[in-house]
């Protein structure tokens, strides 16, 4: 059976980074429907919008780095 990575933090269906939802429905414009947050709020606690963008700034370097890299492999 495939399993569905999610990216939630906070959906009840959450099992170790998956959907372990028996069935769930998508809409392309919304996202999962299925989607049912947890009423304890320890995920929510955790939440630190400012540590999120400094990891995603410092993914984006790292793209940015490789990309340097295919460009000067192009060169040769």
């Amino acid at each position: 059976m495939p399993r569905i990575r999610c990216h939630y933090i906070d959906c009840v269906f959450l099992d170790d980074s998956y959907c372990s939802a028996a069935a769930i429905e998508l809409d392309p414009d919304t996202g999962c429907i299925t989607y049912s947050p947890s009423t304890n709020g320890a995920a929510n606690e955790d939440w630190d919008d400012e540590d999120e963008l400094e990891e995603w700034d410092e993914l984006e370097d790292e793209e940015d780095e490789e990309d340097l890299w295919d460009e000067e492999e192009d060169k040769y």
